[in-house]
């Protein structure tokens, strides 16, 4: 779909979103670009929209994509930048067409305008100082014409058309970096969501068990099984936690404005996002886990290379958006070095003249008769050579080079960069990959280990702190777990645009969900 009819069916059904409720417009902003997408593949599906509870707007990842894509400042403001693009080429094209220009006037003398002249061009014998009054024109006076000015040959027209094209390029593909960019931010928000979520519910986890174990042990001391001091260890470490739990709620509600921000929603918008970091199987390619759907699916729409060769790795360089726009912008100062030598170049055009001119006394009768009526043509061939116009045109020149020279260091940079952004992702999936069993073996360990603990208590054969330590271990496995999730996904959505594979810009797929 050609993006101009995107600006004009974003610009007409966005204008709606304020005067709907906010659950409906967060709804409408998640439909909208499957139904932009739908315009080009004519098929559109209506369980792309989100859901409403009496907690919220319930957004997935993908909904999350989508609303970003359709409502994020700076996509927005990359889509006016193209369209301006395609309005300078259609500029540029002006400058060879012909200029055609009409004009017409009329003038009513109310006094004839008179004019001194010597006596003696009428009367030979009158005195040389002697002057006589004769009026000069008449009533009514009309002219007009036609003027057509064809430029023939104009080097900076020409190439300037060609810049035009490439500097269309240009926006397009920072349009396509920028979508890329939205996407990974957009993922990695979610992702810190998520993970901020799951710390805070280890956080409650944890004051819960810590809670239950207080209650236990004070019936415990009560009944004589334990003394006061076991009662207060557990106390103090309750205390200790609690203000952890504090912070974690801080993180969840700074994760969600973050995301917010990202999605350009409202950030008094209430919403909670889909997914459990704890349940994700990063090895698992089945969409078997209902709950992490949209995670998985997401991470599945671009292809993971863990051992690439040196080929495959040019081929990321030329996908991402970034080189991409460094390239065309080289091809864009390329042209500019050709504008610049074409005004060395000589100009030629040609003209036509059509003129009116008609002068009647008395009543004005439009452009007079035919007998008060004159009509002229001229048709001129111009021809202009630049001799001299000081340094401008050299340094013009050189100044283009120079800049071209530089872009060219900017783009050996980028993909020096790049290749090092690559190779730390991929890294740092493989460490996720590799260190995944040891995780989950820690946590099935750690969940034993706390039984046994418990069991031991209250059995009378163990200690609270044997619980205390069982039940720390058991909240680091599980947030350790986490975290792994957490880098993962991370990792690999800063791989998919490390490699210029990102999902919904690189991937035509679109998943329902």
């Amino acid at each position: 779909m050609h993006y101009t009819n995107i600006m004009y069916l974003m610009r007409r059904y966005t204008s709606l979103i304020p005067a709907l409720p906010a659950g409906i417009a967060l709804a409408f902003l998640t439909f909208l670009p499957s139904f932009l997408q739908g315009q080009a593949s004519e098929e559109f599906s209506l369980s792309q929209t989100v859901s409403v509870n009496d907690t919220g707007t319930t957004i997935t990842l993908t909904q999350a994509i989508d609303i970003a894509l359709a409502n994020n400042i700076q996509v927005k403001r990359a889509l006016l930048s193209l369209q301006e693009a395609e309005e300078q080429v259609l500029s540029a094209w002006g400058e060879v067409m012909p200029d055609i220009s009409t004009s017409m006037n009329y003038t009513r003398n109310m006094e004839i305008p008179v004019n001194f002249i010597p006596a003696r061009i009428f009367n030979p014998q009158a005195p040389d100082e002697q002057l006589i009054a004769v009026e000069f024109g008449t009533d009514n006076n009309w002219n007009g014409g036609l003027n057509i000015n064809q430029p023939i040959f104009r080097g900076q027209a020409i190439v300037g058309i060609s810049s035009s094209k490439v500097y269309k390029l240009v926006q397009s593909e920072r349009y396509r970096a920028t979508a890329q960019q939205i996407v990974t931010q957009t993922r990695l928000a979610y992702y810190e969501v998520l993970i901020a979520r799951e710390q805070l519910e280890l956080q409650e986890s944890s004051i819960h068990r810590l809670e239950k174990n207080l209650r236990e042990n004070r019936a415990r001391q009560n009944a004589g099984l334990v003394d006061e001091y076991d009662v207060l260890r557990l106390e103090v470490q309750l205390s200790n936690q609690r203000p952890r739990l504090t912070t974690a709620k801080y993180e969840v509600q700074r994760a969600y404005r973050n995301l917010k921000q990202t999605l350009g929603l409202p950030l008094d918008f209430k919403c909670k996002v889909a997914g459990a970091l704890k349940q994700f199987d990063i090895t698992d390619d089945t969409l078997s886990d209902s709950l992490n759907t949209s995670l998985i699916q997401v991470d599945q729409m671009t292809p993971l290379i863990l051992h690439p060769d040196i080929g495959f790795t040019r081929k990321m360089f030329h996908k991402r958006g970034d080189l991409r726009t460094l390239d065309a912008r080289i091809e864009l100062k390329d042209r500019e070095i050709l504008a610049a030598k074409s005004r060395f170049l000589p100009t030629v055009s040609a003209s036509y003249s059509l003129q009116w001119n008609a002068a009647e006394a008395g009543n004005p009768d439009f452009f007079a008769t035919e007998s008060e009526r004159a009509r002229s043509q001229a048709v001129m061939l111009q021809f202009s050579l630049p001799v001299f116009q000081g340094m401008q045109r050299n340094t013009a020149v050189q100044r283009a080079q120079i800049q071209k020279k530089d872009l060219r260091l900017m783009a050996e940079n980028t993909r020096r960069t790049a290749q090092n952004e690559i190779e730390s992702a991929r890294e740092s999936i493989q460490q996720a990959m590799e260190t995944e069993e040891a995780r989950k073996k820690a946590i099935r360990q750690a969940q034993r280990g706390y039984e046994i603990a418990t069991a031991r208590l209250d059995q009378g054969v163990g200690s609270q702190l044997d619980v205390t330590n069982a039940e720390l271990q058991l909240r680091e496995a599980e947030l350790n777990y986490a975290e792994m999730v957490y880098s993962y996904l991370a990792s690999k959505a800063r791989y998919d645009q490390a490699a210029g594979m990102v999902p919904f810009v690189d991937n035509p797929v679109h998943i329902n969900n």
